[in-house]
């Protein structure tokens, strides 16, 4: 319970603002400032994520969408660890991809959708190659700064102590750049959710992007808004779990519970 209330206390002001927000909206709608056809009262839309979880129509959508996420995000995180590795580690090896990745990286996840349609179809492979490829960079970026950023005297300590290269790198440079690591996988997984939506939207017979783009074409705009907050409840949601775990793996991390 003093936990409970202390986090209260911390975040009330974080509860208050959206509370106040949905009284101002729903007192608009009932007194007619706000037409029903345009923006549904908070009461309805609410009444309509009820009916979609009676009937589990979203939470199929939303498993199918965050199944997708899953797989393509390690997918997408594996490869950015190692050859983020590989070109923190190996000069000659990040000269050489220089050109190539600077000319693909600026390059928006969706610009890739269209192509890799043509490719892939609209199968579940096009969908999870978009999510590897937005999350692949974020965390290649995030691995190349924090190994980077190693403190010199963690490298200089474990060469007076002659360690091998296998242990410099896992016991010195990689827990050192993990805090590094952490925040390239959070915002990748962020990328990855706002990919897999982009994905549906435009090519899929299932997911949340599915849902709401189907939703828009029969101009059921509450189920429209019922499927976009459900995407923002989930993004937070997998982020607070990602911020646990990061707290669990990385406890030595003081900066982490400042």
């Amino acid at each position: 319970m003093k936990k409970i209330s202390e986090w209260l206390k911390k975040n009330i002001l974080a509860l208050v603002t959206p509370i106040i927000l949905l009284v101002i909206w729903e007192s608009a709608s009932r007194l007619g400032w706000v037409r029903a056809t345009f923006l549904p009262p908070p009461s309805a839309i609410f009444a309509t994520l009820v009916e979609l979880m009676e009937s589990g129509e979203i939470f199929i959508n939303l498993g199918i969408s965050i199944l997708r996420v899953a797989e393509g995000f390690i997918i997408g995180a594996t490869l950015g660890v190692l050859v983020g590795l590989q070109m923190a580690l190996m000069k000659k090896f990040r000269i050489a991809v220089s050109l190539m990745f600077g000319i693909l990286r600026p390059i928006p996840v969706f610009a890739w959708i269209p192509l890799l349609i043509l490719w892939m179809g609209i199968d579940e492979g096009s969908k999870i190659t978009v999510i590897a490829i937005g999350s692949f960079w974020t965390v290649l970026i995030s691995v190349v700064q924090g190994i980077k950023n190693v403190d010199k005297k963690y490298l200089e300590v474990a060469t007076i102590l002659e360690k091998d290269r296998k242990t410099l790198l896992l016991q010195v440079m990689l827990p050192a750049a993990l805090p590094a690591i952490f925040t390239g996988l959070r915002v990748g997984i962020d990328v990855a959710w706002r990919s897999v939506v982009a994905a549906e939207l435009i090519a899929a017979s299932s997911g949340i992007g599915y849902m709401i783009m189907y939703a828009r074409e029969l101009s059921q705009i509450d189920v429209v808004l019922v499927g976009v907050l459900s995407i923002g409840l989930t993004g937070i949601i997998i982020e607070q779990l990602l911020s646990l775990l990061e707290k669990r793996l990385l406890r030595w991390n003081v900066n982490l519970h400042e």
